[in-house]
């Protein structure tokens, strides 16, 4: 049986939604950027007043130097006029593929601060990358997810609290407090952003005492927009952790034995409605392999309850600079060559091809469930390059060709260099915006790349003589040739390693392409980065909206054959249909978007184009009506799953005049 559909959830401020004239009132909320009765500043801050953190580090690596055996600069593609035959074509793979995976600890800073304050450049992030792929799978969990116990409320309505840190534990992971706010949190994120959906983690580090009540909460609340619940995250690293207390020699048959202990807790447990959506195994392919805990039975033994099959991995680490330790210190100025080739992203999907295969067997999705440049926080000037932005759409798509159909981009806090995104301290959140990282474009690019029809399949065209430094992809669509991605990883500022692809496909008539480039100077540079003309600004600009003017060329073609010149460094995407370029190129009216100022009386706002309140927000519910949702569990035992609470007034989802609705925060 279908799941109700969330409704949009409760808020405490009202929405006044103008037309001709007529005030309608109801209740929505947004994260202001400033602090409650601050008013908007322009004074400039000087360098002391912050000392540089991972989200505004300025210092930078240096390109490598260019490869000894260079590539062509000039080579043909030769794309089928269909999918029929086309050699290591993938499964049809969704437009959601690139998400998020936000650390559980830091969910009040990423997401929001509770169900009624959300982050205003988060939502706009999001609703960019629903615009082109169709939706946004976002995981809340990670580490903190393992030590965390669901609490009823907490003081002061907060929706995290954190105990001491076990400084025996590698990963330092604070056991963590989490009331059922942050849930309803994440459902008002849906309700804004139709097709965002979540994954929840559930905590395995005492599977004698099993808490279930994120799992609860989280089918409660959240209804057909939770995605999956994640049981046991990176189980390979439990025995080497000792986490909770588990020997080092743990193995992946303990792993087995205790899983199935929480499986008999989850099917035994009639809060959890849903059985067949776990998580699972999430081993990193470091300690065990995917095959290793396979061979137990796991597969057969937990087909009722397995939803997806999953991995985590990070190509490298940096925890020596984070914890000290024996292992020798990292350069990332070394390190960041080997980011730089399309045997990167490669290297990685290896290791998991077995696993890959045996979840398409199964009819299963295979989900990369945590991954981003290196584990530990990343390296500087590596993790937060140009070069890293071209590594993840490179990864992406190779993940893509290999079967996957989803990957999670890790979000922890502010120290952390792989952040996509990173809101400002929040002591500077009245004069700072957000910082968005070059590695956000590759989700956003992947999202266009493959589109919202779900229907998109990928294949490596081991281009230019399956160059490591000329990469090249096909996206075929509803069966026919859609879109070509093309890489140059290579810094030249002379112009001479720049190349031209020509690209031709069978029986298809082409007198021009469309393309758009995401392009820099260098692959070592942070913040001069466009896609197709527009960007997100720098450090601390940016309030998660595009910037500037799309800037979209045209490609003639001679014969059938376009010629397309990559930079060097670049990254070219190529629309070879009017419909391929128009269905992830929405007009910016189209797109909604959040905005924030705060008036001189300190009160904090927020606009949102009108078009959109009246064509989306989650319509539905009886009668056509929209409930809203609550800040705490509905006790009466008749209202249904995924629906929230009365006694709020309705967002009325009428059509509206001209100008913007406008949000205001009650202080």
């Amino acid at each position: 049986m279908p799941r109700p559909a969330l409704l949009l959830a409760t808020v405490l401020l009202a929405l006044g939604i103008s037309r001709t004239g007529t005030h309608v009132h109801a209740s929505v909320t947004v994260y202001s950027q400033a602090p409650f009765k601050g008013s908007t500043s322009t004074a400039p801050v000087t360098s002391a007043s912050a000392v540089p953190n991972a989200y505004n580090d300025p210092n930078q690596l240096t390109a490598p130097a260019l490869p000894s055996s260079l590539p062509a600069t000039s080579f043909n593609l030769q794309l089928a006029a269909n999918n029929g035959s086309v050699a290591g074509l993938s499964i049809p793979i969704p437009g959601s593929f690139y998400g998020f995976s936000v650390e559980m600890s830091v969910s009040n800073q990423i997401l929001g601060k509770n169900a009624s304050l959300l982050q205003v450049p988060f939502l706009n992030l999001m609703s960019l990358l629903k615009a082109r792929g169709g939706g946004v799978h976002i995981r809340v969990g990670g580490n903190t997810q393992e030590t965390a116990t669901m609490v009823a409320s907490l003081p002061n309505g907060t929706i995290l609290e954190k105990a001491a840190v076990n400084t025996q534990d590698t990963t330092q992971t604070p056991a963590l407090l989490v009331s059922p706010e942050l849930i309803y949190m994440m459902a008002n994120i849906s309700a804004l952003i139709s097709g965002v959906k979540w994954y929840l983690g559930v905590p395995m580090n005492d599977t004698s005492n099993l808490r279930l009540e994120i799992a609860e909460y989280g089918e409660a609340i959240l209804g057909d927009n939770l995605l999956g619940l994640q049981v046991g995250n990176e189980p390979d690293l439990y025995g080497a952790h000792r986490f909770g207390g588990r020997p080092t020699t743990y193995s992946p048959q303990d792993y087995f034995t205790e899983f199935g202990q929480e499986m008999t807790g989850i099917n035994a447990d009639a809060n959890i409605p849903v059985k067949k959506n776990i998580v699972g195994p999430s081993v990193t392919g470091g300690t065990w392999t995917p095959d290793q805990v396979f061979a137990t039975g796991y597969l057969s033994a937990y087909a009722s309850n397995l939803g997806f099959i999953s991995v985590e991995n990070y190509p490298d680490d940096n925890c020596q600079a984070i914890f000290g330790g024996d292992s020798a210190a990292k350069d990332p100025q070394t390190e960041f060559p080997k980011y730089l080739t399309h045997g990167a992203g490669a290297g990685i999907v290896a290791g998991f091809l077995s696993a890959s295969a045996q979840a398409r067997a199964l009819g299963l999705p295979m989900l990369m469930f945590e991954t981003n440049t290196a584990s530990c926080g990343g390296f500087p000037g590596l993790s937060d390059s140009f070069g890293a932005a071209l590594w993840g759409l490179d990864y992406g798509l190779t993940m893509a060709a290999a079967n996957f159909s989803g990957a999670l981009l890790h979000v922890s806090g502010a120290s952390v260099y792989y952040n996509p995104f990173t809101p400002p301290p929040t002591n500077q959140s009245s004069y700072h915006s957000w910082t968005v990282a070059p590695i956000f474009y590759s989700t956003l690019i992947v999202a266009e790349a493959l589109g919202p029809t779900n229907t998109a399949q990928v294949v490596d065209l081991q281009a230019n003589y399956a160059s490591n430094y000329t990469p090249a992809y096909a996206i075929y669509e509803n069966g026919a040739p859609a879109r070509v991605a093309l890489f140059n990883y290579m810094t030249d500022p002379s112009g001479a390693n720049a190349y031209t692809a020509s690209i031709q496909v069978s029986g298809m008539a082409l007198s021009s392409v469309q393309v758009k480039y995401l392009a820099s100077p260098s692959v070592a540079e942070k913040y001069n980065i466009t896609w197709a003309g527009q960007d997100f600004g720098g450090a601390f600009e940016s309030d998660g909206r595009l910037q500037g003017n799309l800037s979209v060329s045209t490609i003639q073609c001679t014969n059938n054959v376009c010629p397309v010149r990559v930079p060097a460094p670049g990254f070219v995407l190529v629309f070879l249909t009017d419909a391929s370029f128009s269905e992830v190129n929405p007009a910016e009216s189209a797109v909604p978007t959040f905005s924030t100022t705060t008036s001189k009386a300190g009160k904090a706002t927020l606009s949102v184009n009108p078009s959109v309140l009246a064509t989306s927000n989650g319509h539905g519910g009886p009668g056509g009506k929209l409930k809203l949702g609550s800040t705490s569990l509905e006790k009466n035992a008749a209202c249904g799953r995924g629906a929230g609470r009365g006694g709020v007034s309705v967002l009325v989802a009428a059509a509206v005049g001209v100008g913007a609705a406008v949000v205001g925060r009650r202080i």
